[in-house]
């Protein structure tokens, strides 16, 4: 099984700063938090960064990540689809994906443990829930390689999700973090923001 961390958007909300090298609390970088959290539970992780990013992808890179790169002017979905592309050259893929977001750096690796757990239980597509309310990461069986790869625009996987909703485990746990991310420089301040900062 194979982690993949979206990592090559613009943040343009959060400011002219790359929101990805904002450092926690921790003193780790947004970006580098969220990648050793997957790490820690998938030891072969696949890391998407802008070609120009070359930081953050030696911040991925120390965490142990494999990094690609890829332009994200035709949307998300191309980047989760050059990193499924990539995950072809490696036979742990064959096990599935678990896909998280690098500005979601309060997701417990327990909780990436299990999406991973129950993927490997046969379940096609696994997703976290919080008091009812659905997050990140998202586990995809390797059957939908091919979907991934041919995903476009903005939309992200969220389309295969809502495409085979009858194949979808969702399961509740005590994380809030897989519903926090970080968008703006508010949400650094925010209570749900502070909330959080205890889990570091």
């Amino acid at each position: 099984m194979i982690g993949i961390l979206l990592a090559a958007g613009f943040s343009r909300r959060f400011g002219p700063a790359n929101k990805l090298l904002h450092a926690l609390p921790n003193g780790f970088s947004i970006g580098y938090a969220s990648a050793k959290n997957l790490i820690d539970v998938l030891p072969v992780s696949i890391a998407v960064v802008q070609p120009d990013n070359q930081e953050l992808a030696e911040q991925f890179e120390l965490a142990g990540l494999k990094v690609v790169t890829c332009m994200i002017e035709q949307g998300m979905a191309y980047s989760l689809a050059t990193a499924t592309k990539y995950s072809a050259t490696l036979a742990e893929s064959s096990g599935g994906f678990v896909i998280a977001l690098a500005d979601m750096p309060f997701i417990r690796p327990v909780t990436i443990e299990m999406v991973a757990n129950r993927l490997s239980q046969g379940n096609p597509i696994v997703l976290p829930t919080y008091h009812g309310s659905r997050g990140h990461p998202v586990g995809f069986a390797a059957k939908f390689r091919s979907e991934l790869e041919k995903l476009q625009g903005d939309e992200g996987a969220r389309s295969i999700v809502k495409g085979h909703h009858d194949k979808v485990l969702a399961f509740e746990c005590d994380d809030p973090g897989i519903l926090v991310d970080i968008d703006t420089q508010a949400d650094l301040t925010s209570g749900r923001f502070n909330a959080e900062v205890q889990l570091l």
